[in-house]
């Protein structure tokens, strides 16, 4: 249950690195478009007092921040973006079922029931439910000046494997990772299971008190032991390989999609005088062209 949790975290932190960058720049999504002058100022450290600025509505906020917030205090994305009726639903949902989930562990640990059991895992899951979807709501509901907002791609995909490529309408891409994470995840429970079936037989076959009855000797339990323990965490890391591989590929075609791609290719040709780099090496010919220069032709590509 630790390591599930701890996998977690790690999914929803990791794309953190590329939206760094967008936490930088204030002005990315929010407010109006900057000029170029005013966009080159726009690299500098995002503070903290102009984050609570950017709460109370003074100042634009970047998605990247927007969502940095919703990771550390729930809420704070929907504040910004005005939806304040949502934020009793969120409290409320969160704190509701963090209490049933804390009633019903104290509740199996004196019983020992497998249906409290059940019930704080239940709980626990849909206050984690309730935690996910305040940060997808507040992704959603951003506004931007620019129609194709390559940190929501990123934030999708890294909330929503698959997502992002349906933001970025890139569709056919959808069964390769779907089928990659299956996969993986397949081969992490299949090895998983097998790792933790020879590690009983093996504690058995080396305990005094053991009742091992298997026909594999010591060694061979700890061989399978091993192996399987090995292609378990080849598992998890060709998992985790694929989660980020399409949180990059999000962010990277989502930002490529706003190039201008003009089919207008052209290349023209046609004669022209090359004047030299520098004068003092060239001779005085007297002839049409000024001295130093030579008659060349001249190419020029439109793309």
């Amino acid at each position: 249950m630790r390591k599930t949790v701890l996998i977690a975290l790690l999914l929803i932190l990791l794309p953190a690195g590329r939206l760094s960058a967008q936490f930088a720049t204030g002005q990315q999504g929010g407010g109006t478009q900057s000029s170029g002058s005013t966009s080159d100022s726009t690299y500098t450290s995002y503070t903290l007092k102009r984050y609570f600025s950017s709460l109370s509505h003074r100042d634009s906020m970047s998605i990247g921040w927007m969502l940095g917030g919703s990771v550390i205090l729930p809420g704070t994305a929907q504040i910004y973006n005005k939806d304040y009726w949502k934020l009793p639903v969120i409290y409320a949902g969160i704190g509701g079922m963090l209490g049933g989930g804390i009633y019903y562990n104290s509740q199996f640990k004196k019983t020992g029931n497998e249906s409290d059991r059940l019930a704080r895992n239940l709980f626990f899951i849909g206050a984690a439910v309730f935690y996910w979807g305040q940060m997808l709501d507040g992704a959603v509901c951003y506004e931007s000046y620019r129609d194709h907002l390559p940190g929501r791609a990123t934030i999708y995909s890294a909330l929503l494997p698959g997502l992002g490529q349906i933001y970025n309408k890139e569709y056919w891409k959808l069964p390769i990772y779907y089928g990659g994470l299956a996969a993986a995840g397949y081969f992490w429970y299949y090895n998983d299971l097998q790792y933790k079936r020879f590690q009983k037989n093996y504690r058995e076959a080396t305990s005094p008190d053991g009742n091992y009855e298997g026909n594999l000797s010591v060694d061979n339990l700890q061989y399978y032991r091993d192996y399987y323990r090995r292609y378990r965490d080849y598992s998890i890391v060709a998992t985790v390989a694929i989660y980020l591989l399409q949180v990059i590929d999000a962010d990277v075609f989502a930002t490529m999609s706003e190039f201008d791609v003009n089919q207008n290719i052209s290349m023209n040709v046609e004669p022209a005088v090359i004047e030299p780099l520098n004068y003092e090496f060239t001779t005085n010919y007297a002839s049409v062209v000024p001295a130093g220069s030579a008659v060349g032709i001249q190419m020029k590509f439109k793309f």
